[in-house]
């Protein structure tokens, strides 16, 4: 409002959180705002329009929620997408590779016959750089993911890519995964889910945790 920037200080910050709880937001929204108010009053510092920055208390948000699609509702998935799509799905299923991953994935970090995929590069706010935990790592191919692969077409270096080759955003994948769940029956799911797919399975397969963590990409 008309409060002048110095008089911007924790109690008046606590005092604006307070009023987003009781106006329903969510604790994840409001920390939005937090991060936007933080931006403009370190910006002023910066412009010395500010003596200093005052303390900014975030919320809790609560914890994520852990979705992942039984065995049953996997193979619907993957039966039910778009065939130019389940190269992409497949993989997520069955690899459980980040979705920043998948959309830096170039061929050349391909051995589809050897049944290999090199993790070593990732996507991020459309920044190509090194995975998340920075370290190259190999992971294997299932015959389903090797045989997806073969057959998905090749447009340019990268392996999922536009028509024109050009690397998808990931706005522009949101579509093809909720339509192959409504073809397959099932809840709409973000992209996140496959990867908590992959990592579900291997448990109830009685895969080893110390291997989760490392197929995973986890530090």
């Amino acid at each position: 409002g008309e409060l002048r920037l110095d008089r911007i200080g924790p109690p008046e910050i606590e005092v604006y959180k307070a009023k987003k709880v009781n106006a329903k937001l969510s604790r994840k929204t409001i920390n939005n705002h937090l991060t936007v108010l933080r931006k403009l009053l370190s910006t002023a510092v910066e412009w010395r329009e500010l003596a200093s920055l005052p303390a900014i208390k975030w919320m809790k948000p609560p914890p994520p929620e852990f979705d992942f699609l039984t065995f049953e509702e996997a193979d619907r998935l993957i039966a039910a997408a778009d065939p130019g799509w389940r190269a992409m799905i497949v993989v997520g299923c069955r690899t459980g590779r980040r979705l920043g991953e998948r959309l830096a994935l170039r061929w050349v970090d391909l051995d589809v016959e050897g049944g290999r995929l090199v993790v070593r590069r990732a996507v991020s706010r459309g920044v190509v750089g090194t995975p998340k935990n920075g370290r190259t790592r190999e992971v294997g191919l299932s015959k389903q993911a090797a045989g997806a692969l073969r057959d998905h077409p090749r447009r340019g270096p990268l392996v999922f890519s536009a028509t024109d080759g050009s690397m998808l955003t990931k706005g522009a994948t949101k579509w093809p995964l909720w339509s192959a769940a409504k073809a397959a029956g099932i809840r709409r799911i973000g992209w996140h889910v496959l990867r908590h797919t992959f990592a579900s399975h291997l448990v109830m397969r009685g895969a080893p945790i110390k291997t989760v963590q490392e197929l995973m990409g986890h530090s």
